[in-house]
């Protein structure tokens, strides 16, 4: 059911959402920014941002809207799973498995998997990514962490937002490099051209990722990302940009290219401060077959 709250402000002087979290105990920060994006959070009849610092004397209206009701059936399909507990689950998605239902995949996704697996998974506003709180591409394997309660969920985005957890890649990628390491600080938005892609524009968000060279053979390398930031594509836009565009990927890189399913890109390693106990936790998983004999294939022709 829709909720509505009416705040008064005596002399606090803090922030809209940490002022509206202290007052409605089961409104998370991370729902409550979602709630003023969508103009559900009024200061005095207007849409503040989450930063306002309330005044004494302001009049908050805050409607919460019932989240749409969860309508994806559970399907029993094999999760791999790297760690569980009561609050967080981290897996190895396998290549060609898409994260969560949309109009193009409306079934067969990980969340799918994940709802037979276990009814304990965090909400979400939009009610067909319950858990997820990062992702990946359909034909990228390796790791995601999936929340399975609000507070949970939370924590693990704003672990996001700050840049305080870890991730790194493992990436097949045309060409050779002249140094060990790089860094790729350039902004990515949708493309002007091609609705599909996204590329380095100036409207762009802002996008960082570093690069170690690992291996180098003919005509192809063996490089380590880590992600500073996390924008849709952003490993294989940043790559093409320099001109090391990802293996096998079809939508940034050349038509000649590793034969496989799709790009050879690996989420090998995750670690994150869990969200209740605040302890590190740092997961590694190998990279799938098809990646790791490609690898064999290429030390063959070096």
């Amino acid at each position: 059911m829709p909720e509505r709250y009416e705040l008064e402000v005596a002399n606090e002087n803090e922030r809209l959402d940490k002022f509206i979290a202290e007052k409605i105990s089961t409104l998370s920060r991370t729902r409550i920014k979602e709630l003023v994006k969508d103009n559900h959070i009024l200061v005095n009849g207007v849409n503040e941002k989450v930063s306002y610092k309330v005044q004494q004397d302001d009049h908050i209206v805050v409607d919460v809207p019932a989240l749409k009701p969860l309508s994806i059936d559970p399907e029993n399909i094999p999760l791999d799973i790297v760690y569980e507990d009561e609050d967080v689950i981290v897996v190895n998605k396998p290549q060609g498995m898409v994260v969560h239902p949309s109009a193009g995949h409306p079934d067969h996704t990980l969340v799918n998997a994940l709802l037979f697996h276990t009814k304990d998974l965090a909400a979400s506003p939009e009610g067909f990514r319950p858990g997820i709180v990062h992702r990946i591409d359909k034909d990228t394997s390796g790791l995601l962490m999936i929340a399975k309660n609000a507070q949970a969920r939370e924590c693990l985005e704003e672990q996001l937002a700050h840049k305080t957890n870890k991730r790194l890649y493992l990436a097949i990628v045309h060409g050779n490099f002249g140094e060990n390491s790089g860094l790729v600080d350039a902004p990515i938005g949708r493309d002007h051209f091609n609705r599909k892609k996204m590329a380095v524009t100036e409207t762009g968000k802002n996008a960082v990722t570093h690069f170690t060279v690992l291996e180098q053979f003919q005509n192809y390398s063996l490089i380590q990302c880590q992600l500073e930031t996390g924008r849709t594509h952003q490993i294989r836009v940043h790559l093409a940009y320099i001109g090391h565009p990802v293996a096998g990927d079809p939508l940034y890189g050349p038509h000649h290219t590793l034969k496989g399913h799709g790009q050879f890109l690996h989420a090998a390693v995750l670690g994150f401060n869990h969200p209740k106990t605040n302890q590190w936790l740092e997961f590694k998983v190998d990279p799938p077959k098809i990646f790791t004999q490609k690898l064999t294939e290429l030390r063959e022709t070096k």
